[in-house]
C-alpha cells in the first residue's frame, strides 16, 4: 500500500536539498521543465511510462566550489569548470498490461522513482574540436513513498485512461545513491552554410540504482552550435550539458545519438536490494537510438526527442519507445 505520510517529507526533504545547494552557483540560472512520455511517441502504457524533471544551470565564476572537486578528479582541472547544474525529478515504470490486478512475473515490475541531483560540468577546447566531462551525484527513493501510484491513478481518471490495478506489487521503499561521469570528445566542421558537430562518448554509473558502463556516438548539424552544448538523453543514460548562450538571431540543430551500456545492476529490474521484490531476468546488453531536434532563440530553447530503446529484460517482447520534450529559459 501507499505510505503518503512518509512521501510528503520526503519530497520536502528533496526540494529543500535542491534549494540549498543551488544558491552557491553564481550568475544567471538557465531553467528547464523536461517531459517524457511514451505517448509522446504514440505508444501505449508500459515500462517506461512517464518522466518528469525540473533543472536548473549556471556558468560558474573562478571561485566556485566545483573547482575543488575537479581539481581532485583525474585528468581534470578547474579552470575547465564552466557549470553546475540542479535537478529534481520523478519517473513511472509498470509492466506492459496495467489493467491485471495479478502479480506478473515475466514483465517489468511497477515502480516510482523520486530524485534529487546535481551535476558538474566542464568543457576544454582544442584546436577545432573540444572535450566535454560531467560528473552527476543523484539521491532519491524508489517505492511507494515517491507517489507513483497515485500519480498514474490521478493522470488516468482525468483522461479517462485504463486504471491501473497492479501497484500493490510495486517495488518496496529503498533510498538510493548513485554516482556517474560522461565524457565527450566533439569535432567541428563547417557543411556549406551549415555547422556539423560529431564524436564518440564513453561513460559510468555506479550506485544501488543502476551500475553500468557506456559508450556511444553523438552528432549535431545546424546553425548556432558554437553557443549550445548537450543532446538530452532518457535514463539511465546521463545527459551531456545542455546548454546555450542567449542570441537575438535563430539558432537551431538536428541531433542523432546512439550508446550502448553494459547493465551490471538495475534496481528496477533486479529488485531491491535487501527485500523480496518482483523482478525479471536483465539482459546485460542494452542499446538506445534517438532523434530530435532543438530550436532557441533570445532566451528560449525548445528540444523535441525520440528514442528506441532494446530490450531491457529476457521476456521483454520488444523494443520500447520513448519521447522528450524540454523547454528552457534563461531567469
Amino acid at each position: 500500500m501507499t505510505n503518503k505520510p512518509l512521501a510528503r517529507p520526503l519530497a520536502r526533504f528533496l526540494t529543500a536539498t535542491c534549494l540549498v545547494i543551488s544558491p552557491m552557483a553564481h550568475g544567471e540560472t538557465l531553467f528547464s521543465v523536461q517531459s517524457e512520455n511514451d505517448a509522446y511517441v504514440g505508444a501505449g502504457d508500459g515500462h517506461y511510462t512517464n518522466g518528469f524533471k525540473l533543472s536548473w544551470a549556471v556558468e560558474n565564476e573562478a571561485d566556485h566550489w566545483s573547482g575543488s572537486i575537479a581539481r581532485a578528479a583525474p585528468g581534470w582541472a578547474a579552470t575547465e569548470v564552466v557549470g553546475t547544474s540542479y535537478r529534481l525529478g520523478h519517473r513511472i515504470y509498470t509492466p506492459t498490461r496495467i489493467t491485471l490486478s495479478t502479480p506478473q512475473p515475466d514483465d517489468r515490475p511497477y515502480a516510482g522513482v523520486l530524485y534529487a541531483g546535481a551535476s558538474i560540468h566542464g568543457v576544454t577546447r582544442h584546436d577545432g574540436w573540444h572535450e566535454t566531462r560531467s560528473i552527476h551525484l543523484d539521491a532519491g527513493m524508489v517505492g511507494p513513498s515517491a507517489q507513483a501510484e497515485w500519480i498514474q491513478e490521478t493522470f488516468h481518471e482525468h483522461i479517462a485512461g485504463a486504471e491501473p490495478q497492479g501497484w500493490d506489487y510495486q517495488l518496496s521503499d529503498e533510498p538510493f545513491l548513485n554516482l556517474g561521469y560522461e565524457h565527450a570528445w566533439m569535432d567541428r566542421r563547417e557543411l556549406g552554410s551549415l555547422e556539423f558537430e560529431y564524436g564518440p562518448t564513453a561513460g559510468f554509473a555506479v550506485g544501488n540504482l543502476y551500475s553500468y558502463g557506456s559508450g556511444g556516438f553523438a552528432l549535431r548539424i545546424g546553425k548556432g552550435l558554437d553557443r549550445s552544448f548537450g543532446i538530452p538523453s532518457i535514463a539511465p543514460a546521463q545527459s551531456q550539458r545542455a546548454f546555450f548562450r542567449r542570441s537575438d538571431t535563430l539558432g537551431w540543430y538536428l541531433f542523432a545519438a546512439a550508446e550502448g551500456r553494459y547493465m551490471a545492476h538495475n534496481m528496477l529490474l533486479d529488485g531491491n536490494t535487501r527485500k523480496d521484490s518482483p523482478s525479471v531476468d536483465r539482459k546485460p546488453w542494452v542499446g538506445d537510438a534517438q532523434i530530435g531536434v532543438a530550436v532557441n532563440w533570445d532566451r528560449w530553447q525548445l528540444a523535441y526527442t525520440v528514442a528506441v530503446r532494446s530490450k531491457e529484460f529476457e521476456s521483454q517482447d520488444g523494443t520500447d519507445s520513448f519521447g522528450s520534450l524540454t523547454l528552457s529559459m534563461w531567469l
